[in-house]
């Protein structure tokens, strides 16, 4: 299959060796001029490190030019952080021709975002737009083309937009991601498996002390006690009742899974959290202010979840506390704007109206 991913950090690079190492022909977009010239003239290769060994995999095409990135894929996967979305979208939105499926893993209801850029841009193409619950791969990069993969995913919600494309579109996922594809609705349902904004914020706020203090600290490994533990279960059961609150049925994959060293298995499988911890790679700097973490999970995140929570007649108390203490962290006020239904031009929808956009397209 004819891949393009899109962007340059750790998921991409992961997406893109993987991708490779499965047999499929890749072609990696990012806008970083400089590092495009440098990994061609290394010859487009990524060393990647996984738990059978080192692997290294030409890519197909490395460039800048988006166009020529996502001419003739089936599949365009763009693992780029939430706040990136808008300005990819824009970019991508003249391009996309009728089939082709954009994979947003995970995207904070980003699937909005990117469909929303094609209709701005006149594009009628008949294109799908899905997103997921997490990036399919623990992943760090080890080098500037080389990454380590320590966990797959296993199991991958997704929800589609227009839903009444899924079949097409996770079909074409499906193939990229062997057995792992499980479908769960709209975009809105996706958007609502996001585990980022669940995990991510108790981490970084409760560990807030330690993470300014050291200069590499592992917020899963030493971070993870009993009552962050705590607060990350309560979080979640605001999401989950935001999910059933608008009819989105189970299974829910809770985060408690992915903890767990029985039951239901969570998208990254059995023990993964340990596996995490051991690799060492997750040990490291964090500045509060910067971080992904503050900017896309918890800022983006957890204002998404607060304002579907409104639509849906939820209370979400921690999550507006983290965004709260997130904002005062910041020195910002993460109460206004984020992304919200607002922000995404759909707050005029009653629940009926949104559900009927999410199912038709626009």
């Amino acid at each position: 299959m004819k891949i393009a991913v899109l962007g340059g950090g750790n998921g991409s690079f992961a997406a893109a060796g993987d991708f490779a190492l499965s047999g499929h022909e890749v072609r990696l977009w990012r806008r970083d001029s400089s590092q495009v010239a440098a990994h061609r003239a290394a010859g487009s290769h990524i060393l990647v490190k996984d738990h059978s060994g080192r692997h290294d995999v030409k890519l197909a095409l490395v460039t800048t030019d988006i166009a020529e990135a996502v001419n003739g894929t089936e599949l365009i996967l763009c693992p780029a952080p939430a706040f990136a979305q808008t300005e990819i979208a824009r970019l991508l939105a003249p391009h996309l021709r009728d089939g082709q499926v954009v994979f947003l893993p995970p995207a904070t209801f980003g699937s909005m975002i990117f469909a929303d850029a094609a209709r701005e841009a006149g594009n009628q193409a008949k294109a799908s737009f899905a997103e997921t619950g997490t990036l399919p791969w623990l992943t760090r990069k080890h080098g500037p083309f080389e990454v380590a993969i320590t966990i797959r995913a296993k199991r991958l919600p997704v929800g589609v937009f227009p839903l009444d494309h899924a079949p097409h579109a996770l079909e074409v996922i499906g193939r990229a991601f062997p057995d792992a594809i499980e479908p769960c609705g709209d975009a809105l349902s996706g958007a609502l498996m996001n585990a980022g904004p669940i995990i991510h914020p108790p981490l970084i706020v409760m560990n807030a002390g330690p993470i300014e203090h050291f200069e590499r600290w592992d917020i899963h490994k030493e971070g993870t006690q009993a009552a962050i533990r705590r607060v990350t279960d309560a979080l979640d059961a605001e999401r989950i009742a935001v999910r059933e609150a608008l009819g989105y049925g189970a299974p829910h994959f809770p985060l408690a899974h992915h903890y767990a060293k029985e039951g239901e298995i969570w998208m990254y499988g059995r023990g993964s959290h340990d596996r995490l911890t051991d690799s060492g790679d997750w040990r490291e700097r964090i500045v509060l202010t910067e971080h992904r973490y503050m900017r896309e999970d918890l800022r983006l995140g957890l204002s998404l979840l607060v304002s579907v929570a409104g639509l849906a007649g939820v209370a979400t108390p921690l999550a507006k506390a983290f965004l709260a203490i997130g904002g005062a962290i910041c020195g910002e006020n993460f109460a206004q704007g984020g992304r919200t239904l607002e922000t995404l031009g759909l707050d005029n929808l009653s629940r009926a109206e949104l559900q009927t956009l999410l199912r038709n397209g626009f």
